[in-house]
């Protein structure tokens, strides 16, 4: 069985949010050599904003399976 792309998300944006100190933090997130969308946790909200490349939009979520699922949508959809 192949492991869950999903949880793989939801990984790396959980380590965002127990990183140490107030600054905020943006990842990438790229399929074969393209980034869809770059994703920036702040602290201070405890939200995340996204910002999709292609669509030139910007989504700001307070839970982290919406922005998991949004972000798995944007790169295997």
């Amino acid at each position: 069985m192949e492991s869950s792309q999903l949880v793989a998300i939801i990984n790396r944006l959980d380590a965002m949010i127990k990183e140490d100190g107030q600054e905020e933090r943006t990842r990438r997130f790229e399929i074969d050599g393209t980034e869809k969308c770059a994703v920036t946790y702040d602290p201070a909200s405890d939200s995340f904003m996204l910002e999709e490349f292609d669509a030139h939009q910007s989504f700001q979520f307070d839970n982290i399976d919406l922005v998991a699922m949004e972000i798995y949508d944007l790169l295997y959809d």
